[in-house]
């Protein structure tokens, strides 16, 4: 069966609203492809290419696309299944007033280097001089209508957003809480790689075609009310949260474990904070956002599905 698309040509979004607009409404189950372009929109073709600033508009993500029958305190299941590169290379940069080093007087901003794509189907890889860096794809911006306040794509936050995590990837899966009716899911803002941290500001931005199954979860049926993006990976679940500093973000992603170990295993909130110190594990996805994004793995072995 061949999959639908849905394309940045028809839509895409800078802004996460609680009143976004679908271009686009589909089922529960549904199998789609999401086009994206990169996150410069096309504007770093070449090393001489290089911004000043961050762009007022960055990080389009294709959408919004609203899922049927999703309402406030549900789920959305996102099954990342492919990502395929549409570009024969991306671009690393570095931009003056962004980044981890921002201001450190050895760091040159702003500069550009074009990442070319090498390679076969099966082993690709993208070339940083005589480097050659495995190509492992990430969705770096993806999220839902928030509840109330409004979020660029630059930001992460509740809704999802600008979490660059490296978890959000092919054969794991998203899950994000429903605060409008119809989700509004977007997407974008893709990396042929990118290290945990994204510590110059980018990982190498490329467009790409993603291909997912949208599922929605009644939140009667969650073991807990998702507040935050969590992820699924082979062997973990991985709540994710963003704030200011990391130190707020990971009491967040600590308080959402212990939230999951407290459901599966009936411990009160204190049991399951220590069961967290023996069996979590804090990990930075970013630290170059307008809010820094963190995770805590939780093995699957101390934590089965809170669906």
């Amino acid at each position: 069966m061949i999959r639908p698309t849905v394309s940045h040509e028809t839509g895409a979004i800078y802004e996460f609203t609680p009143d976004l607009e679908a271009i686009e409404t589909v089922e529960s189950g549904t199998e789609l492809t999401i086009d994206t372009r990169d996150s410069l929109d096309g504007a770093v073709q070449s090393d001489s290419d290089v911004l000043e600033s961050v762009p007022e508009e960055v990080n389009a993500a294709t959408g919004p696309i609203a899922v049927s029958d999703a309402e406030p305190g549900d789920v959305l299941r996102v099954e990342i299944e492919a990502i395929r590169l549409a570009e024969d290379h991306g671009r690393v940069v570095t931009i003056d007033g962004f980044g981890l080093l921002d201001g450190d007087e050895a760091i040159d901003a702003p500069r550009t280097r074009m990442t070319p794509v090498d390679g076969d189907s099966d082993e690709h890889t993208i070339s940083f001089d005589d480097l050659e860096v495995p190509v492992a794809p990430v969705i770096g911006t993806i999220g839902v209508a928030p509840d109330a306040e409004s979020y660029t794509t630059l930001v992460p936050h509740d809704h999802g957003g600008n979490l660059d995590t490296t978890d959000i990837t092919v054969g794991n899966t998203v899950y994000l809480p429903v605060f409008q009716s119809g989700a509004m899911l977007a997407m974008g803002d893709c990396k042929a790689a990118m290290a945990d941290g994204e510590m110059c500001g980018t990982g190498a931005e490329i467009a790409c075609e993603i291909d997912v199954t949208l599922e929605v979860i009644d939140g009667d049926d969650a073991a807990v009310d998702l507040e935050r993006p969590l992820v699924e990976t082979d062997d973990a679940w991985k709540p994710l949260a963003s704030a200011e500093t990391l130190e707020e973000a990971c009491k967040l992603a600590n308080r959402d474990a212990i939230s999951l170990l407290a459901a599966e295993h009936g411990f009160d909130d204190t049991e399951a904070y220590m069961v967290s110190s023996l069996v979590g594990g804090l990990e930075i996805s970013q630290v170059v956002d307008p809010l820094v994004t963190v995770r805590n793995a939780i093995p699957k072995t101390y934590l089965s599905s809170p669906f």
